[in-house]
């Protein structure tokens, strides 16, 4: 079996990804600061395997532990060498990823984000691990209204978050161009995560104040905030609010596994890859869909709009689809079911 090391794999996609890798009969490593996460999530992926798979699944593995600590990681690396199970490739979610947040603290971000990169590629190249599936972002993107994205759009990010992200990108495409023959390398560029396990087990429950759409219907519908708030009702879109490409977090999993086998079977390569369902949604039209069917009242009020944010970003994916032999299956309505049922399973009650 081949050893999968994920950085950042107790997060919400990370988590799911994990599953997915397993369901698949890949052993998984996960390297996990808890910065972003919880440690509840490792026996939450355990007991979903166990409950939920009939298949021959891989072993899971669990550090604590900073990348930024190039010493320590080596030392990861190297007990895997002796082990006779060394790390055979990587995904890396780990970082900050608030694009609010990234905007008041500009310098964590680069410091984190980019600094634990690199002490990754050290590590990696040091022990003759090629292959990288890298967390990237649309936000990399500049959007023009009503466009799709492809993976040619102009790149201008907006805010600090963004920007990292296409610096490690650039950071990954010099380390390939260093070497051909030797890296293989997918930017994963993926839209908006949202939904949740099936079983309802892990979802996407951050720390701290959420900025995502999806966990702050969660704390609305719990009784923690008395109202969503929609930032800007005079965006130039079909209602006002702003449109986004939601995927479901099972579905861009899935895509991660598929990067991992392409890598596997294809010759040393460098691609980054919009992973996206190519539908839009307004934040009023997800919100109506919520409340439709899961049978409850979201409360909303309308504020100004937020530094960062953009009117439509939608992804054109066709490369993908491609590239990947991947497509989306889940609707945004099954996605706004597992997210629920994952906050019924949260709070330990029936909201509706």
């Amino acid at each position: 079996m081949s050893l999968v090391l994920i950085t950042g794999g107790l997060g919400f996609i990370g988590s799911h990804t994990c599953i997915s890798l397993l369901n698949n009969g890949l052993d998984v490593l996960i390297i996990d600061s808890l910065v972003n996460s919880c440690r509840d999530n490792y026996e939450k992926i355990k007991k979903v395997i166990g409950k939920f798979d009939n298949s021959q699944v891989g072993n899971i593995f669990f550090l604590k532990g900073d990348l930024r600590n190039n010493e320590w990681l080596n030392s990861v690396f190297q007990k895997q060498v002796s082990l006779n199970n060394p790390i055979d490739s990587v995904i890396h979610f780990a970082g900050l990823k608030s694009v609010s947040d990234s905007i008041i603290k500009p310098l964590e971000y680069w410091e984190w984000n980019v600094n634990s990169t690199l002490s990754l590629l050290l590590s990696m190249n040091k022990f003759n691990c090629n292959s990288i599936v890298f967390s990237s972002s649309a936000t990399i993107y500049k959007p023009v209204d009503k466009e799709k994205i492809t993976e040619d759009s102009f790149k201008d990010p907006i805010n600090p978050y963004g920007n990292t992200k296409i610096t490690i990108e650039k950071i990954l495409r010099d380390l390939y161009l260093s070497d051909r023959e030797k890296w293989k390398i997918i930017n994963l560029r993926y839209f908006n995560p949202v939904g949740a396990h099936e079983s309802g087990l892990i979802g996407e429950d951050p720390l701290g104040k959420p900025s995502n759409l999806f966990p702050t219907l969660g704390k609305v519908i719990s009784g923690e905030m008395n109202n969503l708030y929609i930032y800007g009702n005079d965006w130039p879109t079909k209602d006002g609010t702003c449109v986004r490409d939601y995927i479901h977090v099972m579905d861009l999993s899935d895509a991660h596994f598929a990067s991992l086998m392409f890598l596997k079977k294809n010759s040393p390569q460098f691609n980054s890859v919009n992973i996206g369902t190519g539908q839009g949604f307004s934040v009023l039209e997800i919100v109506k869909k919520y409340s439709e069917v899961n049978n409850i009242e979201i409360p909303f009020k309308f504020a100004n709009r937020r530094d960062g944010d953009a009117s439509f970003v939608v992804a054109d994916n066709r490369f993908a689809l491609k590239l990947l032999d991947w497509v989306p299956k889940k609707t945004i309505e099954e996605s706004c079911i597992d997210s629920f049922k994952f906050l019924n399973f949260k709070y330990k009650k029936v909201f509706n």
